[in-house]
């Protein structure tokens, strides 16, 4: 739980920017932060969201390493160039975006990363916001090796993707999601609505998938965003907590 730490406990971690690599050779630019300690860890693959590598998602990264879990948060707009996060996601999205496969290859070569570490627990999971969110649900379904997916208000149904307009829909690959999920959704959200996010479950239940969904009254999209007014203090701490105690039970149970 959030602030649930003992004051007499050695805490540091590592944050840094390295470049880990490719299964298909080459390397992946990604930020890696990680508790000091002997460990075992368990990971966590962070997805940027749009816009992108930003430091939102650096600073996630070292938050739920203050949890105690190692966590790599892939570059996926590396190959459109360098620049300001803001600058870089939009010569991305001039470009069509991130394709679908390019980004669970990064995704595999995260978990990859992490799961080959000397001090890892084996255990990994998965959570990405907006985009992010929507990716976690695709490599929850087509990444082999995730033991718990969170999808923060990722549309799953009717988004086939910037990247590639054609690729089937993450909802497609719901009989393949191999590892328990959860969701977390604001219900004056529009991307995705309510209705998406009924269909969505209507799917998963009917398959009789490992799932959870949480939705909020008065919340709608990015509510974990505090440095933008679609905050919701009271609904992002709510929801985080949830998200610990998902990832506790099925990384570090």
């Amino acid at each position: 739980m959030w602030n649930d730490l003992d004051t007499a406990v050695y805490d540091g971690m590592i944050a840094q920017t390295i470049d880990i690599p490719r299964q298909d050779g080459g390397t992946l630019q990604a930020y890696y932060s990680r508790p000091i300690g002997d460990g075992p860890f368990p990971g966590i693959v962070l997805i940027p969201h749009m816009p992108g590598w930003d430091e939102y998602m650096r600073e996630a990264a070292r938050r739920f390493t203050q949890h105690g879990y190692s966590v790599v948060c892939p570059n996926l707009y590396e190959k459109f160039g360098h620049g300001k996060p803001a600058d870089v996601s939009q010569i991305a999205m001039k470009a069509g975006g991130a394709k679908d496969d390019d980004v669970m290859k990064d995704t595999a070569d995260s978990l990859a990363f992490l799961k080959n570490q000397t001090d890892a627990s084996g255990k990994v999971g998965v959570i990405g916001m907006c985009s992010g969110g929507r990716h976690t649900f695709l490599a929850a379904c087509t990444v082999k090796g995730f033991d718990a997916a969170v999808d923060c208000w990722g549309g799953a149904c009717g988004s086939p993707g910037r990247g590639d307009p054609s690729a089937k829909q993450p909802i497609d690959y719901a009989a393949d999601l191999q590892c328990p999920l959860m969701g977390i959704f604001g219900n004056e959200d529009r991307w995705p609505g309510p209705e998406e996010v009924d269909k969505m479950e209507a799917v998963l239940k009917d398959l009789g998938k490992d799932y959870i969904f949480h939705r909020y009254d008065g919340a709608g999209h990015g509510i974990w965003y505090y440095d933008k007014p679609m905050f919701r203090q009271e609904q992002a701490m709510d929801s985080f907590n949830k998200v610990l105690d998902f990832f506790e039970e099925h990384l570090k149970g």
